[in-house]
C-alpha cells in the first residue's frame, strides 16, 4: 500500500515582510504567499519525492529604500497538487478543497511589510502544518468484498492492468481505468480495494479505502454469485447477504453513500449452478424485506440499495461485459441530464424571484 500515497503532511510558511523606511514613510514589501494549485497528472508521491523535507516557504518582501519607497512583494510559492485534494489542519478540520484543474487554495499568507501601523518593522508570515488528503475522483467506483472479480472486471472494460489472482487481497491500492467508447466518450472507473466486514470501523484499512468512494458519481457493486468467505474462520455469506453487508458498511461509514446511483454486477456466471443462484438472488432482491431474517439484526442496513440495473456477467468468458458498459454510460447520461434539469430549474426560480 506504500506505493500509493493518499495523505501527506506538509509544513507551509508565508514570507516575512520587508523593512519599512521610517525617515521617508516608506513601506516594505509584503511577504510572498504559499498556494496549493490543482493540476492534472500530479500525485502526492511525486510531491514527496521532489520535496523530501515537505517544507514550502514563500519569498521575503523587499525592503523600502530611497529608490523604491514601496518595496516589492516577496515571491509566491506554488505547490502543484492532484485533483480531489482536501486540505486539513492539524486538528483534522477541513479548511479547503481542490477538485478541478487550476483551482487554488491559499495555504499560508505572507506577513505585512514594515509601515506606520507596524512601527516600520516587518511581520512574519503565517506558518502551519497541513494535511493533504486525497480522495480519488472517478465517474464510477467498483465496490465489493475481496475476490469478487473487481480487478478482472476493470481489466476487461478498460485499458488498466491491475494485478489479478485467485486469492483474496490482490488489490492493495486504488486502481484507475478508463472505459473507451466508439464515439470517443471516456468514463473513468476506480477499482477500490476489497472491503471486509467492519471496514466502517477501519478494520482492514477500511477508512483508507472507503473515503475514495465519496467522490465517485456512481457506484458499481460487484458480487460473486457463489457467495463470499474471507477465510475458514469467518462465516460464509451468500450473494444476497453480501449485498446487504456491503450496503451496511457504506451506510455506517457515511449515510449519503447509500443514496448514490448504483448498478449491480453479478460476477462468475460461468460457474456451475450460477443460473439457479441468480434466479434465487433476483427473487430475494425483489422482496428484500422477506429475507432480512437471514442476517443478524446488527448487520441489517437501515435502507436497502435500489439498483438501476442488475447485470449478470462473467469476467472469465466475457459474458455481459458489453451490456454492462452500455448500462454504465446510460446511467451516467441520465444522472447528468437530471443534474442539468435541476440546475435549470434553480436558475429559473432565481430569475423569477429577482423580477
Amino acid at each position: 500500500y506504500s506505493n500509493f500515497i493518499d495523505d501527506l503532511r506538509v509544513y507551509v510558511r508565508g514570507g516575512t515582510g520587508g523593512m519599512g523606511y521610517p525617515n521617508l514613510g516608506g513601506e516594505g514589501g509584503r511577504g510572498g504567499d504559499v498556494w496549493f494549485v490543482a493540476r492534472e497528472r500530479t500525485t502526492l508521491k511525486s510531491i514527496r519525492e521532489k520535496y523530501p523535507k515537505k517544507r514550502f516557504v514563500a519569498g521575503t518582501g523587499a525592503n523600502s529604500s530611497v529608490k523604491a519607497l514601496k518595496g516589492e512583494k516577496g515571491k509566491d510559492c506554488e505547490v502543484h497538487v492532484p485533483l480531489g485534494i482536501s486540505v486539513l489542519d492539524d486538528d483534522g478540520k477541513q479548511i479547503g478543497e481542490l477538485n478541478a484543474a487550476g483551482e487554488r487554495f491559499l495555504a499560508a499568507r505572507g506577513g505585512l511589510g514594515g509601515c506606520l501601523a507596524t512601527n516600520f518593522l516587518p511581520c512574519k508570515g503565517q506558518r502551519r502544518t497541513v494535511h493533504l488528503d486525497l480522495k480519488l475522483i472517478a465517474d464510477v467506483g467498483l465496490v465489493g468484498f475481496p475476490n469478487a472479480g473487481k480487478s478482472s472486471l476493470l481489466s476487461k472494460i478498460s485499458h488498466a492492468k491491475p494485478e489479478v489472482a485467485n486469492y483474496a487481497f490482490t488489490t492493495i491500492q486504488p486502481e484507475l481505468g478508463k472505459i473507451m467508447y466508439a464515439d470517443y466518450k471516456q468514463i473513468s472507473v476506480a477499482d477500490l480495494p476489497g472491503l471486509i466486514e467492519g471496514a466502517h470501523a477501519n478494520k482492514g484499512m477500511g477508512h483508507k479505502f472507503l473515503k475514495h468512494v465519496e467522490r465517485t458519481k456512481q457506484l458499481l457493486l460487484v458480487v460473486d454469485i457463489s457467495g463470499f468467505q474471507l477465510s475458514i474462520k469467518t462465516q460464509f455469506r451468500t450473494a444476497f447477504e453480501t449485498i446487504l453487508l456491503l450496503t451496511k458498511e457504506l451506510e455506517l461509514y457515511k449515510e449519503e453513500l447509500v443514496t448514490k446511483p448504483t448498478l449491480l454486477a453479478i460476477n462468475k456466471m460461468d460457474l456451475p449452478c450460477a443460473k439457479d443462484n441468480f434466479d434465487e438472488l433476483m427473487t430475494q432482491l425483489e422482496n428484500p424485506q422477506d429475507y432480512l431474517h437471514l442476517l443478524e439484526e446488527e448487520m441489517i442496513p437501515a435502507n436497502t440499495l435500489e439498483f438501476r440495473e442488475v447485470i449478470p456477467i462473467s469476467t472469465y468468458t466475457g459474458e455481459g461485459i458489453e451490456e454492462l458498459k452500455t448500462c454504465i454510460r446510460k446511467s451516467l447520461d441520465e444522472q447528468a441530464e437530471q443534474v442539468n434539469e435541476e440546475y435549470q430549474k434553480k436558475k429559473l426560480l432565481l430569475l423569477q424571484t429577482s423580477r
